[in-house]
Protein backbone atom coordinates (compact mmCIF):
# COMPACT_ATOMS: atom_id res chain seq x y z
CA UNK A 1 0.00 0.00 0.00
CA UNK A 2 1.31 3.45 -0.97
CA UNK A 3 0.38 6.94 0.22
CA UNK A 4 -0.62 10.12 -1.58
CA UNK A 5 1.98 12.20 -3.41
CA UNK A 6 1.25 15.28 -1.23
CA UNK A 7 2.88 13.70 1.81
CA UNK A 8 -0.34 13.65 3.84
CA UNK A 9 -0.30 9.95 4.65
CA UNK A 10 -3.56 9.09 2.87
CA UNK A 11 -3.26 5.41 1.88
CA UNK A 12 -3.63 4.26 -1.70
CA UNK A 13 -4.26 0.59 -2.43
CA UNK A 14 -1.99 -0.89 -5.05
CA UNK A 15 -2.93 -3.56 -7.59
CA UNK A 16 -0.49 -5.89 -5.83
CA UNK A 17 -2.33 -5.57 -2.48
CA UNK A 18 -4.70 -8.33 -1.47
CA UNK A 19 -8.37 -7.47 -2.13
CA UNK A 20 -10.02 -6.16 1.05
CA UNK A 21 -12.79 -3.59 0.67
CA UNK A 22 -12.95 -2.90 4.42
CA UNK A 23 -9.23 -2.12 4.66
CA UNK A 24 -9.43 0.07 1.57
CA UNK A 25 -12.40 2.13 2.79
CA UNK A 26 -11.26 2.31 6.41
CA UNK A 27 -7.77 3.47 5.51
CA UNK A 28 -9.05 6.28 3.31
CA UNK A 29 -11.80 7.41 5.73
CA UNK A 30 -9.57 7.37 8.82
CA UNK A 31 -6.83 9.32 7.07
CA UNK A 32 -9.12 11.95 5.57
CA UNK A 33 -11.39 12.47 8.60
CA UNK A 34 -8.58 13.79 10.79
CA UNK A 35 -7.48 16.10 7.98
CA UNK A 36 -10.92 17.60 7.46
CA UNK A 37 -12.88 19.98 9.70
CA UNK A 38 -14.01 17.62 12.44
CA UNK A 39 -17.26 18.37 14.29
CA UNK A 40 -17.90 17.88 18.02
CA UNK A 41 -20.74 18.82 20.36
CA UNK A 42 -18.29 20.40 22.85
CA UNK A 43 -14.66 20.72 23.85
CA UNK A 44 -15.03 17.86 26.31
CA UNK A 45 -16.48 15.61 23.61
CA UNK A 46 -13.51 16.46 21.42
CA UNK A 47 -11.05 15.73 24.23
CA UNK A 48 -12.69 12.33 24.82
CA UNK A 49 -12.38 11.44 21.15
CA UNK A 50 -9.04 13.04 20.26
CA UNK A 51 -6.86 11.85 23.14
CA UNK A 52 -3.66 12.57 21.19
CA UNK A 53 -4.38 15.47 18.77
CA UNK A 54 -1.83 16.28 16.08
CA UNK A 55 -0.74 19.74 14.95
CA UNK A 56 -2.85 20.98 12.07
CA UNK A 57 -6.12 19.37 13.16
CA UNK A 58 -9.16 21.62 12.82
CA UNK A 59 -12.40 21.19 14.77
CA UNK A 60 -15.77 22.89 15.06
CA UNK A 61 -17.44 23.03 18.51
CA UNK A 62 -21.23 23.16 18.32
CA UNK A 63 -21.89 24.53 21.82
CA UNK A 64 -19.39 27.40 21.57
CA UNK A 65 -20.02 27.92 17.83
CA UNK A 66 -16.24 28.11 17.39
CA UNK A 67 -13.67 26.89 14.86
CA UNK A 68 -10.36 25.84 16.43
CA UNK A 69 -6.90 24.72 15.26
CA UNK A 70 -4.50 22.48 17.19
CA UNK A 71 -1.02 24.03 16.93
CA UNK A 72 0.82 21.07 18.40
CA UNK A 73 0.44 22.26 21.98
CA UNK A 74 -3.05 23.76 22.39
CA UNK A 75 -6.35 24.41 20.62
CA UNK A 76 -6.48 27.98 19.27
CA UNK A 77 -9.63 29.79 18.18
CA UNK A 78 -9.75 30.62 14.48
CA UNK A 79 -13.25 32.06 14.24
CA UNK A 80 -16.66 32.29 15.83
CA UNK A 81 -19.85 31.52 13.98
CA UNK A 82 -21.50 34.92 13.40
CA UNK A 83 -21.43 36.03 17.05
CA UNK A 84 -24.57 37.88 18.05
CA UNK A 85 -24.66 41.28 19.75
CA UNK A 86 -25.68 41.65 23.40
CA UNK A 87 -27.28 44.87 24.62
CA UNK A 88 -25.57 46.31 27.70
CA UNK A 89 -27.72 47.17 30.73
CA UNK A 90 -27.07 50.69 31.99
CA UNK A 91 -27.18 52.34 35.42
CA UNK A 92 -29.03 55.57 36.18
CA UNK A 93 -27.36 58.58 34.60
CA UNK A 94 -26.71 56.85 31.28
CA UNK A 95 -28.92 55.99 28.32
CA UNK A 96 -28.53 54.41 24.90
CA UNK A 97 -28.23 56.06 21.49
CA UNK A 98 -25.91 58.95 22.37
CA UNK A 99 -25.57 61.25 19.34
CA UNK A 100 -27.81 58.80 17.42
CA UNK A 101 -25.00 56.20 17.49
CA UNK A 102 -27.38 53.38 18.38
CA UNK A 103 -27.82 51.04 21.32
CA UNK A 104 -24.67 50.10 23.25
CA UNK A 105 -23.92 46.44 22.47
CA UNK A 106 -20.97 44.06 22.69
CA UNK A 107 -19.84 40.70 21.36
CA UNK A 108 -16.78 38.45 21.59
CA UNK A 109 -15.05 37.92 18.26
CA UNK A 110 -11.73 36.53 17.05
CA UNK A 111 -8.93 38.17 15.10
CA UNK A 112 -5.76 36.24 14.18
CA UNK A 113 -6.48 33.60 16.82
CA UNK A 114 -6.98 36.15 19.62
CA UNK A 115 -10.34 36.81 21.31
CA UNK A 116 -11.52 40.42 21.45
CA UNK A 117 -14.55 42.25 22.83
CA UNK A 118 -16.08 44.46 20.15
CA UNK A 119 -18.41 47.39 20.92
CA UNK A 120 -20.91 49.53 19.07
CA UNK A 121 -23.41 52.25 19.98
CA UNK A 122 -23.40 55.51 21.90
CA UNK A 123 -24.07 56.61 25.47
CA UNK A 124 -25.83 59.73 26.70
CA UNK A 125 -24.00 60.85 29.84
CA UNK A 126 -25.24 63.04 32.72
CA UNK A 127 -23.29 64.99 35.34
CA UNK A 128 -23.68 66.63 38.71
CA UNK A 129 -21.68 69.78 38.20
CA UNK A 130 -18.46 68.43 36.69
CA UNK A 131 -18.84 64.99 38.30
CA UNK A 132 -19.85 62.21 35.91
CA UNK A 133 -22.76 59.99 36.97
CA UNK A 134 -21.84 56.99 39.14
CA UNK A 135 -18.14 57.82 38.97
CA UNK A 136 -18.08 56.90 35.28
CA UNK A 137 -19.23 53.31 35.84
CA UNK A 138 -22.12 52.70 33.48
CA UNK A 139 -22.93 48.96 33.16
CA UNK A 140 -25.71 47.75 35.44
CA UNK A 141 -24.22 44.25 35.77
CA UNK A 142 -20.74 42.82 35.26
CA UNK A 143 -19.81 41.45 31.86
CA UNK A 144 -19.79 37.63 31.87
CA UNK A 145 -16.51 35.84 32.54
CA UNK A 146 -16.11 35.04 28.84
CA UNK A 147 -16.01 38.78 28.05
CA UNK A 148 -13.70 39.96 30.86
CA UNK A 149 -10.09 40.86 30.01
CA UNK A 150 -7.22 39.11 31.78
CA UNK A 151 -5.86 42.51 32.87
CA UNK A 152 -7.06 46.11 32.71
CA UNK A 153 -7.69 47.30 29.16
CA UNK A 154 -7.65 51.08 28.60
CA UNK A 155 -8.80 52.30 25.18
CA UNK A 156 -9.75 55.64 23.66
CA UNK A 157 -13.39 56.48 23.02
CA UNK A 158 -14.82 59.37 21.02
CA UNK A 159 -16.97 62.02 22.67
CA UNK A 160 -18.84 65.22 21.94
CA UNK A 161 -16.78 68.41 21.77
CA UNK A 162 -19.77 70.25 23.23
CA UNK A 163 -18.93 71.08 26.86
CA UNK A 164 -15.55 69.42 26.37
CA UNK A 165 -12.03 70.60 25.60
CA UNK A 166 -11.14 67.13 24.23
CA UNK A 167 -12.70 64.95 21.51
CA UNK A 168 -11.76 61.75 23.36
CA UNK A 169 -11.97 60.11 26.77
CA UNK A 170 -10.80 56.73 28.06
CA UNK A 171 -12.71 53.53 28.63
CA UNK A 172 -11.35 51.21 31.32
CA UNK A 173 -12.49 47.60 30.86
CA UNK A 174 -11.74 45.96 34.18
CA UNK A 175 -11.03 42.34 35.07
CA UNK A 176 -14.13 42.39 37.28
CA UNK A 177 -16.32 42.92 34.21
CA UNK A 178 -17.01 46.55 35.13
CA UNK A 179 -16.71 49.42 32.63
CA UNK A 180 -15.70 52.98 33.48
CA UNK A 181 -15.45 56.24 31.53
CA UNK A 182 -12.28 58.04 32.61
CA UNK A 183 -11.04 61.58 31.96
CA UNK A 184 -14.01 63.84 32.68
CA UNK A 185 -13.39 66.94 34.76
CA UNK A 186 -14.28 70.62 34.86
CA UNK A 187 -14.34 71.75 31.25
CA UNK A 188 -14.61 68.19 30.03
CA UNK A 189 -18.20 67.04 30.50
CA UNK A 190 -19.35 65.80 27.07
CA UNK A 191 -23.05 64.88 26.88
CA UNK A 192 -22.34 61.69 24.90
CA UNK A 193 -19.60 59.17 24.13
CA UNK A 194 -19.31 56.72 21.24
CA UNK A 195 -18.21 53.09 21.56
CA UNK A 196 -18.44 52.41 17.83
CA UNK A 197 -15.36 50.55 16.62
CA UNK A 198 -13.92 50.01 20.11
CA UNK A 199 -12.14 46.68 20.58
CA UNK A 200 -9.81 45.23 23.19
CA UNK A 201 -8.21 41.84 23.66
CA UNK A 202 -9.24 39.41 26.38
Amino acid sequence: MATDTFGQGVPITLLTDGPNANTLASGIVQALAQRSVMRFSSGSARAATLTAPVGGMVAWLDDARRLELYDGAAWLTLAYGAPGWTTLGLVSGYSHDGNSNGTVQWRVTTLAGQDFVQWRGGLNVSYSGSSIANGGYFNSSFLPTSARPSSLRTVSIGCSVASSDSPTLKLDAQVSGDLQIVGTQAGRTPPWVSLNGVMYSL
